[in-house]
């Protein structure tokens, strides 16, 4: 187990603002020093993996390679059945390389626009990677998924990402309509985050 008073600081491997307001709202119970990839890093690590599992750790080498710190790396996405899995780990890109959230929400509800909505379910994943260093052999591995459907049209305004088209039955709304603190407590991410938290302070 990784032993917090070891840790003073780490650096989150991730350029998404969105990710960074999450993870770094989540990390605030650690007495640890949280610091963005981009205090270090210029050019972000190459996602060249084929998994969520392989572009995180990817990104955690080179996180922690770059600071010289202890990195922890997210990579998710959104996999949608009836879509054979797509957008998947090109989710951030999914309407182009330049494509911003607006850009793959249109480009996937396009997609789906002849899918009955018994049909359109989804889910987020997370992968989390924490490397105490560059040659890290043992690094964490978490992983967290958040079942929901994909609504016809954007509800809400608050998250990122296809938060506005991913509906949640049970609660009658999407993701984009919950609160900061509801999204942290059932998210994929907030899932993978709180296993990897209780391994850093088990």
């Amino acid at each position: 187990m990784i032993k917090p008073q070891k840790i003073n600081k780490l650096v989150l491997a991730t350029g998404n603002e969105g990710k960074v307001t999450e993870l770094s709202a989540m990390l605030c119970g650690l007495d640890i020093e949280v610091l963005p990839q981009g205090e270090f890093i210029t050019q972000e690590a190459e996602e060249s993996g084929g998994t969520f599992v392989e572009n995180a750790i990817i990104k955690a080498r080179h996180a922690a390679k770059m600071s010289g710190l202890p990195a922890i790396a997210d990579d998710s996405g959104l996999v949608v059945d009836s879509l054979e899995g797509a957008p998947g780990i090109y989710s951030a890109r999914f309407a182009g390389p330049q494509a911003s959230d607006q850009d793959n929400i249109t480009k996937l509800l396009a997609d789906m626009q002849d899918i009955p909505t018994h049909l359109r379910q989804a889910k987020f994943v997370c992968v989390l990677v924490f490397m105490r260093h560059e040659h890290d052999p043992t690094p964490l591995i978490c992983q967290g998924v958040w079942q929901g459907q994909i609504s016809q049209a954007c509800h809400g305004e608050n998250g990122f990402g296809y938060d506005p088209v991913f509906w949640l039955a049970d609660l009658d709304c999407s993701s984009a309509q919950l609160t900061k603190q509801q999204k942290n407590t059932l998210s994929h991410r907030g899932q993978a985050l709180q296993q990897l938290l209780s391994q850093l302070v088990g």
